[in-house]
Order: C-alpha cells, then structure tokens, then sequence
C-alpha cells in the first residue's frame, strides 16, 4: 500500500554541510518557540541553518544565528531574523545535551528543520563532535566508491 504524504509535513531546511564537518552520535527531535510572523515566513521556506548552532545556556535551549525571513505582510508586528530562539526539549534530554557540550566536547548541531504530521514546526539536532581534515577525507573516499561501485553495477545489467 502506497504511504500517502501528509500535506502539512514539509522539509523547510537542511543542513547539508552538518554531516561532512561533524561525526553526528545521536539525534534529538526539539520543537522551536516562534512568533506568528517567522511560522508564516517558514511556510513560505525563507529560511536557513547552515551557520546556526544550539548551546545549553541558564537551563534551556537555544538555536543561534539561524536566519527566517521578515515577513512583509506582518508591517511592524515582525520579528527580528537573527534572534535567539528557545528549543523546547525535556529535562532529561536537556541535562544529557549539557553533560555532552561541557564534560564530552560535543556540538549540538541543528541538522534539519520541518513541519510534523500536525504541521508544528520541529528541528532535528544532532549531539556531534568535529571532524578532523582526515575523516573529512576518508568520508569523501568512501562517497566517491559508492558513486563508482553504482556506475559499474549499472553498466553490468
């Protein structure tokens, strides 16, 4: 049976260059305390979280630097695009991030933001630690093959 696609979850951005740059151990799903003007202007994919990071600061969750477009229908009553936003993520969950960034050395990296079945918006962040240029190498290598091994396996039927 065919999966019928929900027309309220929808993919808004991607970090793509999250996954060459760091070694992603877990993921977590947050959701994002937004005013009405960033949610119209997310509809809309006006939006980007390629610079942005997530930092555990005074007990919460934050994103930083992630960009969402100024909403013009929204005239004085818009946000700011470059402003702090709150994750929304439990306690436990919140005490397991701050013991990875301040004991462990990891990154909390947002690697996916998205509208969920019930059409609230959520970001995927990823508990990761950086790569060194190495690994970035070694990655790249293992990308290339799998490229080629498709070709040959293609070229053979």
């Amino acid at each position: 049976m065919a999966k019928h696609s929900d027309p309220n979850s929808k993919l808004i951005a991607e970090n793509r260059q999250a996954r060459y740059h760091y070694a992603v151990e877990d993921t977590l799903e947050a959701g994002i305390m937004l005013y009405g003007s960033e949610v119209k202007s997310l509809r809309t994919g006006q939006t980007n979280i390629a610079e942005s990071y997530a930092s555990v600061e005074d007990g919460e969750l934050w994103l930083i630097n992630s960009y969402i477009a100024a909403y013009m229908q929204a005239g004085h009553f818009g946000h700011e695009e470059r402003r702090k936003r709150k994750l929304l993520v439990s306690k436990r969950e919140l005490s397991r991030l701050w013991n990875a960034t301040q004991r462990e050395g990891m990154t909390i990296v947002p690697l996916k933001m998205y509208f969920n079945d019930k059409g609230i918006a959520k970001l995927l962040v990823g508990i990761a630690k950086g790569k060194k240029l190495a690994d970035k190498r070694e990655t790249e290598a293992k990308r290339d093959w799998n490229r080629q091994k498709q070709r040959l396996l293609k070229q053979n039927q």
